[in-house]
C-alpha cells in the first residue's frame, strides 16, 4: 500500500491522533473543524496533496518540544510514600512542562521479573529502584547502562558520598544514582554499662567482644547480639574474604581465630543467645533491649525510635556509641538502594532522564525522604544538614534518637553494602557456613574441622559452577 492509499484509508484516525496527542494548544473550534473536515468527502475531492499540506500546516503550530514521558519504578514504597512522590512529580513537571513523569511501584518480590520482562520486550522504564546486589548482577549481564557521565550537572561536582559510588562501581563503571542507605550504631543501656565499668566506645571488634563479656560478668545479662546468621557479612566487614580466585578460603588461620573469639564470648555468656544464628535475629534483639535484658544493641538509627515509643524508661537511659569500623575501614550496616537506567533506553532520551535522576536523588529530596523513611541519605550536603549534625535544644527533647543520627552521619562515607555475587544457589552455601560457625561457636565441633568441611562443600559447588 502506497502512502496515498494509506492516508486515504486511515484519514480520520490519523487526524484524530494528531489532534489529541500533538496539538493540545489548538482551540476547541479548530479541533472541531479539523475532525469534521476529516470525515467529509471534500477531503478526497481536494486530493492527497491538499491533505498532506493540511497535515504539515498543523504540524507547524504544534509545541516547539514534544512532551517526553519518563517512567520510573520503585520498590515497595506504596502506600506510605504516595504523598511524597505525588508532590515530587508535581513540582518537577511544573519546572519542566516538556516532561511527563509516570511513577510505578512494584512489590520487591516481583520487581526484578517485571524489569527483565520489560527489557526483553524493548520497553524498559527510564529509571528503576534497585538494591546493590541486584544492580551488580544485572550490570554483569549487560542489562544496565553506566551513568558515570551523568552523575552531576555540567560544571557541577558530584555530591554523592565515596562509599555510595563505590557500591555501584562494577568493572570500573558506575551503574546508578545513589538514593538512600543506612549504617549501624550502638545503642547502650547507661545503667548496665556503668555497672560494668565501661565509659568509652569500643574501637574495634576485640574491644566490643571484651565489653560484652564485662557486662555479662558484672550484671548477669548479655552484652551484645551479633547477627551470626549473616556470618558472611560479619566476616567481610572484619576484612576476611570468603572466596579468593574462585575458591572458598574461610578456613584460614585468620578466620579460625575470629570464630574462636566468638566462641569464647559465647561461653562467657557475653552474647544474647536467643535466635543468635537465625537468618534474622533482630526482632529478638530489639525485644531483649526493650526489656532491659541486653547491654548493647547494634542497629540502624531507625530502631531507636521504637525504643522511645515502646519503652520510654529504657530510652531515657540509652546512650549511643559509633559502631567500630572493620580493619578495612568499612562501617557496618550499609545496604544501599539507588536508581539505575535499564538497557534499551534510547540515547536521545538520556539527557532528560538523567536530569530527573539527579533531581530525584538530589540533596533536598534525599533529605526529605530520609526524614520520612528513617534512613540515611547518600549525598554529602544532605548528610551535612543540621537534622543530622546538630542536637536540638534540651527543651525540645534531644535524646538517643538524635544522637544516633549524628553518629550515623559521621559514618556514612564508609558504609558499604557487603554481599557475595556471581554464585548460583548462594543462600544454600551460606547455610552450610552458618551451620559450621554455629557448631564451632557453641562448642559442638572443633572450629577448624567445621570450617574445613564447609569449605569443601563450597568448593565442590564452585567447581561445578565453573564447569557449567
Amino acid at each position: 500500500m502506497d502512502i496515498k492509499a494509506f492516508f486515504k484509508k486511515n484519514r480520520g484516525s490519523i487526524l484524530k491522533i494528531r489532534c489529541r496527542g500533538r496539538f493540545p494548544a489548538l482551540t476547541a473550534g479548530w479541533r472541531s473543524n479539523v475532525l469534521q473536515f476529516a470525515f467529509t468527502d471534500r477531503l478526497l475531492g481536494l486530493g492527497f496533496s491538499l491533505a498532506l499540506s493540511l497535515t504539515l500546516s498543523l504540524t507547524l503550530v504544534s509545541p516547539a518540544h514534544a512532551v517526553q514521558k519518563i517512567e520510573f519504578w520503585t520498590m515497595s514504597l506504596k502506600p506510605k510514600f504516595i504523598p511524597y512522590f505525588q508532590q515530587l512529580v508535581t513540582r518537577y513537571e511544573a519546572m519542566h512542562p516538556d516532561v511527563k513523569l509516570v511513577w510505578v511501584d512494584f512489590p520487591w518480590d516481583i520487581l526484578q521479573l517485571k524489569l527483565i520482562t520489560a527489557i526483553a520486550a524493548g520497553k524498559p522504564p527510564a529509571l528503576v529502584n534497585l538494591s546493590v546486589p541486584w544492580a551488580e548482577e544485572m550490570a554483569r549481564d549487560g542489562l544496565l547502562e553506566p551513568v558515570d557521565a551523568y552523575l552531576a550537572a555540567p560544571g557541577k561536582p558530584v555530591d554523592y558520598t565515596d562509599a555510595a559510588l563505590a557500591d555501584l562501581r562494577f568493572n570500573g563503571k558506575i551503574y546508578g544514582f545513589p538514593h538512600y542507605s543506612n549504617v549501624n550504631v550502638i545503642a547502650y543501656n547507661r545503667t548496665m554499662l556503668a555497672t560494668a565499668g565501661i565509659t568509652k566506645a569500643p574501637l574495634n571488634m576485640d574491644q566490643l567482644l571484651g565489653q560484652a563479656v564485662m557486662i555479662a560478668t558484672r550484671t548477669g545479662k548479655p552484652g551484645y547480639a551479633p547477627a551470626l546468621g549473616k556470618i558472611d557479612g560479619f566476616l567481610m566487614q572484619q576484612g576476611l574474604q570468603l572466596i579468593r580466585d574462585g575458591k572458598a578460603v574461610f578456613n584460614s588461620p585468620a578466620h579460625v581465630a575470629l570464630i574462636r573469639k566468638l566462641a569464647a564470648t559465647y561461653k562467657a555468656n557475653g552474647f544474647l543467645k536467643d535466635k543468635l544464628f537465625a537468618e534474622d535475629n533482630f526482632p529478638a534483639v530489639v525485644d531483649a533491649y526493650l526489656g532491659g535484658r541486653l547491654g548493647m544493641m547494634v542497629s540502624a538509627p531507625t530502631a531507636i525510635r521504637r525504643i522511645q515509643t515502646d519503652a520510654p524508661d529504657i530510652y531515657a537511659q540509652t546512650g549511643i556509641f559509633p559502631m567500630p569500623a572493620g580493619p578495612t575501614g568499612i562501617n557496618d550496616g550499609g545496604w544501599m538502594f539507588h536508581f539505575a537506567i535499564p538497557k534499551g533506553v534510547k540515547a536521545a532520551e538520556l539527557p532528560a532522564i538523567t536530569e530527573f535522576a539527579r533531581y530525584l536523588t538530589g540533596d533536598a529530596n534525599q533529605l526529605a525522604f530520609a526524614q520520612m523513611a528513617g534512613v540515611m541519605p547518600t549525598t554529602r550536603q544532605a548528610l551535612a544538614h543540621p537534622y543530622f549534625r546538630q542536637l536540638p535544644a534540651v527543651s525540645v527533647g534531644a535524646g538517643a534518637a538524635e544522637q544516633a543520627l549524628m553518629v550515623a552521619a559521621h559514618s556514612m562515607n564508609s558504609a558499604r553494602s557487603l554481599y557475595v555475587s556471581g554464585i548460583d544457589d548462594y543462600d544454600e552455601l551460606r547455610r552450610f557456613l552458618v551451620q559450621a560457625v554455629e557448631a564451632g561457636v557453641t562448642g559442638r565441633r572443633d572450629i577448624q574441622q567445621a570450617l574445613d568441611e564447609a569449605v569443601q562443600i563450597w568448593n565442590r559447588k564452585l567447581a561445578k559452577g565453573k564447569r557449567s
